[in-house]
């Protein structure tokens, strides 16, 4: 889930019964309840899980595994197995810690196969099942990108959405087999085109949450600047006259796109409570990294406009702590509409977009007003260990800290 998120912006536009949703999530009791705050998770080239700040999080989702011959495996077992082990001999220091484990992730394929027949569901969730037990973990994360659309090449197919219903369904009625509580989640999109490729109410009685993936709202693809992860509800009317807006409107006008507006947090999540999603069963996403233009024009500070070409990359949050935020050259501006930093280096015609400190404390009082379940983000080793981390400020603004 991270950069890989939403490549087709300007590609395409870029059980338990009824019952189940009516109950508040378990962990999420009601409205005033502290956001969950769930960190994704993928193991550092200097793994160190006793340095991990588990105190600091209620779940924590390991990543990858992925359809391997319809079932869920490691790539490699030998090596990801005993660092999954080793992360969830961490509940020790938080032993209310909910270790997890995320299957798929940008351009994993194999999930609309695997869904396609009752019986290739079955051997799916048999082998989730045994993959639980013996790790012990506290449930799982489907991260299918994305049931009836292509993302990054995968099939797709129209059956893709009643089979997504059937397969959390059947993961459902696994987990609730097992002697204690398991959690069901799924990634989902930031845009509404997702939605029509699945059957959201139906889909949202097995989940305990739906993981939003808010970020990547303007993609890698893009040869438009603006913001990847906005909180804030920005309308056409409020960029007009800019290049990414003119792109927007003719993305719009031409039936490629449902939204003549940008993506941001906060439309997303107003989407899903018109259409019946309980608050508290709603997590939205913060990107623990930002994406880099190059040859951006000086107007509007670089945000809106055309660049020289499609975004150069990506660096960790750390990365741009490290090295952007000391360089003179790189201004940092705010954004209040968006809700949203983003940094321009005008002798180097760079902007950056991304979040910090200021946004992702927003975001997380945001949660809190809103009555929504959680704040995730992917993913924690793109944090700086310094002091006054980006997890600092989600942590401190969940628990109502100043």
């Amino acid at each position: 889930m991270n950069w890989k998120t939403i490549l087709l912006f300007f590609i395409v536009g870029c059980s338990q019964e009824s019952g189940r949703q009516e109950q508040a999530p378990a962990e999420s009791s009601s409205p005033a309840a502290a956001p969950l705050v769930m960190a994704y998770y993928v193991p550092e080239r200097d793994y160190q899980p006793e340095k991990i700040p588990v105190e600091k999080l209620t779940h924590i989702i390991y990543s990858f595994t992925h359809v391997i011959d319809g079932e869920m495996k490691f790539r490699n077992p030998a090596e990801a197995g005993p660092k999954l082990k080793a992360l969830v001999q961490q509940k020790k220091r938080n032993p209310e810690l909910k270790v997890m484990i995320a299957c798929g992730g940008w351009g994993a394929d194999g999930f609309s196969d695997m869904a396609l027949t009752e019986e290739s569901r079955e051997k799916f969730i048999q082998s989730a099942a045994d993959f639980i037990e013996a790790y012990q973990l506290d449930g799982m994360d489907m991260d299918w990108e994305y049931p009836g659309i292509s993302g990054a090449g995968t099939k797709a197919r129209e059956k893709d959405t009643k089979n997504f219903t059937l397969l959390m369904k059947g993961l459902r009625e696994m987990l609730d087999e097992f002697d204690t509580p398991k959690l069901l989640t799924f990634a989902s999109a930031g845009w509404k085109r997702y939605y029509d490729h699945i059957e959201l109410n139906e889909v949202m009685k097995h989940a305990d949450y739906t993981n939003v993936m808010t970020y990547d709202q303007v993609s890698g693809v893009s040869r438009y600047t603006g913001h990847h992860t906005p909180l804030g509800d920005v309308k056409s009317e409020d960029i007009l006259g800019t290049p990414f807006h003119a792109r927007l409107d003719s993305l719009y006008r031409s039936g490629a796109s449902k939204d003549p507006d940008p993506r941001s947090a906060e439309k997303i999540v107003n989407f899903l409570l018109e259409e019946g999603v309980d608050p508290r069963q709603i997590v939205i996403g913060s990107a623990f990294y930002g994406r880099v233009w190059e040859g951006v024009p000086p107007e509007n500070n670089g945000l809106y406009q055309l660049a020289g070409g499609i975004h150069i990359g990506w660096l960790a949050y750390h990365q741009i702590r490290e090295r952007y935020e000391p360089d003179s050259r790189f201004q940092r501006y705010w954004d209040e509409q968006a809700k949203a930093p983003f940094m321009y280096n005008a002798a180097d015609s760079l902007l950056v977009s991304y979040d910090d400190t200021v946004s992702v404390r927003l975001k997380t009082e945001y949660v809190r007003e809103k009555g929504l379940g959680g704040i995730m983000f992917w993913e924690l080793g793109n944090d700086t260990k310094e002091e006054g981390s980006l997890l600092d400020a989600i942590h401190d603004a969940a628990q109502g800290k100043e």
